[in-house]
């Protein structure tokens, strides 16, 4: 009798044959402990680079004018934290106008652009519309072909509005680039859904209300949040079109303090008494400008997978 063993008998290994498995391709190996090293640094160095830049913002907008000077311009090491900048900044006058003014056209630019891109790409995606594919095509020749910023600004003029805020909305309302990601997404919609819908007695619009956009929440928050970083960053309509400075959004105002190195007239006593450095105003403005975006992005960030790739590649 073979004596019994508590280890299983081993099989000898199988030849790679025909029916034999092939081998996973190199991106799918398990990483050496060498690769995952390197990922890390690459990814903390990267962190870093983006991080160290909005550090120094953020510090020296709370510095004081002694370790602004003492610092010789940029603080790097937080010391006498005041937030007497934001306070003169958020007291009323041309900051604080600027930024309700770039919040309410942010907030009416955005609704307005995704109101007509959505209409416009549901659309697009329904085969049976009429002339949907020559009007796929002539917005398609936009995207290659633009008439030009003179006749774009004897357009705006013309029809009136110059020292306008819808100067900061429709010149720039609808992206092309958005509409085709929203029709792709559309596209791909199982069409036995609108059809047992429309079936039972709904129209295009309930269609479009109760079953495309519910089963569009990703592309529609990662094209909210395309518009409204738009609207919110923008700046070069408002120095074509604006004259009168009490209009400028938050972002021009931003760049006057910049190139003028000096803090705006009527900001309060602080700075007259030189409390307060310019320099510290700049930064509180320039966090001021970069906090909505970087405040809303995580939220986003989620949806960016499924809906810029789903509605890239389908349609």
């Amino acid at each position: 009798m073979t004596a019994m063993t508590d280890e299983p008998a081993r099989r000898p290994a199988r030849k790679p044959g025909r029916w034999a498995a092939p081998p996973r391709p190199v991106w799918e190996e398990k990483p050496s402990p060498a690769g995952v090293a390197g990922k890390g640094l690459v990814l903390a160095l990267a962190c870093l680079a983006i991080l160290f830049p909005l550090w120094i913002v953020v510090v020296t907008s709370l510095s004081s004018r002694r370790t602004i000077d003492e610092a010789g311009g940029l603080v790097i090491v937080p010391k006498d934290i005041t937030f007497v900048a934001y306070q003169e900044l958020l007291s009323g006058g041309q900051v604080t106008r600027a930024a309700i003014i770039s919040v309410v056209v942010t907030l009416v630019g955005t609704l307005f652009s995704m109101a007509v891109s959505v209409l416009c790409a549901y659309g697009l995606s329904r085969s049976g519309s009429l002339g949907h594919r020559w009007l796929l095509m002539v917005l398609l020749a936009t995207m290659f072909f633009s008439a030009g910023l003179i006749p774009t600004y004897l357009l705006v003029q013309s029809l009136g509005l110059t020292d306008s805020y819808l100067a900061l909305i429709l010149p720039s309302a609808v992206s092309v680039f958005n509409i085709l990601v929203l029709r792709g997404f559309f596209t791909g919609i199982s069409q036995e859904l609108t059809d047992s819908a429309r079936i039972d007695g709904a129209g295009d619009f309930r269609i479009l209300w109760q079953i495309v956009m519910p089963l569009s929440r990703a592309v529609l928050a990662v094209i909210t949040l395309f518009y409204a970083v738009g609207y919110w960053s923008a700046w070069f309509n408002a120095s074509l079109y604006l004259n009168d400075q009490d209009m400028m959004p938050l972002q021009n105002v931003m760049i006057q303090l910049v190139q003028k190195q000096e803090a705006p007239v009527g900001l309060g006593q602080a700075i007259k008494t030189g409390e307060l450095s310019g320099l510290a105003v700049q930064m509180a403005v320039m966090v001021m400008a970069l906090l909505p975006v970087a405040v809303l992005s995580p939220f986003v960030q989620r949806h960016f997978k499924k809906g810029m790739l789903t509605g890239a590649v389908k349609g």
